[in-house]
Order: C-alpha cells, then sequence, then structure tokens
C-alpha cells in the first residue's frame, strides 16, 4: 500500500507591523478645514461674478448700457432706503403667493385624481401633454379677455405655470413608489386619502419638492414677465413694472436693481424655504444625498 503523504506544516510567525509615513499621517487631518469652508464656495463665485461685472462696466464705459456693480448696489440701496423698491416687491410677493398655493392645491387634486383610477391617470397624463409645453406667458392676452386688467389675470398666468410641472412631477413620484409600501399600507387599513398622505407622500416627496421647486421658478418668472405689461391691481405696479418703468426713463442703474432684486429673492427663497424643507425631510430621512 502506498503512504500517504502528510501536508507540511507551515510555521507561524508574527507579521511586522507597518508604520505609516509621516506625509500619508498629516493628509487627514488637513481635510477637516477644507470641508469647513464649503460654505464659502457659492459667496466667493457670486463675489467673482460682481468682480467682472464691474471690470466689464468699466470697460464698457457706458453708464446708459451697463452700470457698475458699485452703481447698481447704490441704486438698491436707495431704493430700499426711501421704499420705494419695498412697495413694488411687496404687491409682487403678495400676487406670487396667491397664485403659488393655488396652484398647489389644484395640483394636488388633479394628482390625488391621477392616482386614484385608471381613467383618472389618463385624464391627467392628456392635461399634462397639452398644457405643460404651453408657455403661461401665451396666455396673457387671453386672460386680460376674461378677466380684465389686474390680478385675476395675473393669478390665471401663475396658477398656470404652476399646476402641470408639479402635477407631471408628483404623479411621476407616486407612480415609483414600490408596491412594497402600498401593501404594508394596505395591511394597516389604510386607503383612499389617508393612503396618499401617510404612505404616497412620503415615499415621493423628493419628486413632490422638485415639483414645488420649478413650480416656483416659472410662477416667479411668468409674474415678473407679466408685470412687464402691466401693474397688478388698483394701479399699484409690482416689480416687473419698477423695471418696465425704469427702462422707459432710461434710469439703467434701477433697471439692474430690480434684477438683482429678483435674482436676490430667487436666491432668498431657495436657500431659506427648499432647501430648509430639503434638509428637515428627504436628506434626513436618507432619501436624498
Amino acid at each position: 500500500m502506498n503512504a500517504v503523504h502528510e501536508p507540511p506544516i507551515r510555521p507561524e510567525y508574527v507579521a511586522p507591523q507597518r508604520t505609516v509615513a509621516p506625509a500619508a499621517a498629516s493628509a487627514a487631518p488637513q481635510a477637516r478645514p477644507v470641508r469647513r469652508l464649503d460654505w464659502l464656495n457659492k459667496p466667493a463665485i457670486l463675489l467673482a461674478l460682481v468682480i467682472l461685472w464691474e471690470l466689464l462696466a468699466r470697460w464698457v464705459d457706458n453708464d446708459l448700457l451697463l452700470p457698475g456693480a458699485l452703481q447698481t448696489a447704490r441704486a438698491f440701496i436707495d431704493g430700499i432706503a426711501s421704499g420705494e423698491l419695498i412697495g413694488y416687491v411687496t404687491v409682487s410677493l403678495a400676487i406670487l403667493v396667491q397664485g403659488f398655493l393655488l396652484g398647489v392645491a389644484i395640483a394636488f387634486l388633479l394628482t390625488w385624481l391621477a392616482v386614484s383610477n385608471r381613467f383618472g391617470r389618463e385624464l391627467i397624463d392628456t392635461l399634462t401633454s397639452m398644457f405643460n409645453p404651453l408657455p403661461a406667458i401665451a396666455l396673457l392676452p387671453l386672460a386680460l379677455l376674461w378677466f380684465g386688467l389686474g390680478k385675476g389675470s395675473l393669478l390665471m398666468v401663475l396658477v398656470h405655470s404652476v399646476v402641470w410641472p408639479l402635477t407631471l412631477n408628483a404623479s411621476a413620484g407616486f407612480r415609483a413608489v414600490p408596491e412594497t409600501l402600498r401593501m404594508a399600507g394596505r395591511n394597516y387599513g389604510l386607503g383612499g386619502l389617508r393612503m396618499v398622505l401617510q404612505i404616497l407622500v412620503p415615499a415621493a416627496l423628493p419628486s413632490i419638492l422638485s415639483g414645488l421647486k420649478i413650480g416656483w421658478a416659472f410662477a416667479w418668472r411668468t409674474l415678473i414677465a407679466a408685470e412687464l405689461v402691466f401693474g397688478s391691481t388698483s394701479g399699484q405696479g409690482g416689480l416687473g413694472w419698477y423695471i418696465f418703468q425704469n427702462r422707459n426713463e432710461l434710469f439703467t442703474d434701477k433697471v439692474f436693481a430690480g434684477l438683482a432684486t429678483v435674482i436676490l429673492i430667487g436666491l432668498a427663497i431657495e436657500r431659506c424655504v427648499f432647501q430648509t424643507l430639503e434638509r428637515v425631510t428627504v436628506r434626513r430621512w436618507g432619501m436624498q444625498r
């Protein structure tokens, strides 16, 4: 019989401990201060744009065509100090909030109809395909014919600019909700409006927030464009009307101050409202990075 050969037994040994190079060891602590300064990125970008604007204005050397950043800042401060600019902004924001909230309410009603049954889904798909590509400002002549020169016309175009993008995003978010969550809700006895509020809305919140941001942006620029044609109501004009009047009077620095106000309000709403909502909801829940 052939002898069975046992495998050789290798002696045990202790692996030597590797030492970290000084350069690699000192690299890790240096990454922390960089992360702490991340909040300076956006202000640095804005400062660079302002400096570039001022240099370009001095190169053009024509205040009627392109006032500088410092001249625009003086016009902005004077408008705030006199209360003139604040009055126009107040009128615009009052109309904007009314139109935006009305559009959000109608959009959620349409979305609820879309998720209720198959016919409602096909109806909303057809309506969004028809009206979402239609620019809201294109409805202004019709709005003037129906509601006259006043708040009603502005509200009509604002609602149109909010309803369809929000409905489209919210419907897409509801359809993307996993069937497992729906089954869990039905197991707990949820149905109808309770299912929508407790299961579908939290699961589809990233899409809903995206729709709200898009609807807000569409409504804000639609309002400014509409106010370039007429004031809002009762002889009071909005921010767009302020820009239009100063353009007629060749106060280009005030025109740029009005445009800067539009941008600053947009940045403030994005920072204080939408980013806060995302931070306390979808980012906190781990649904978005």
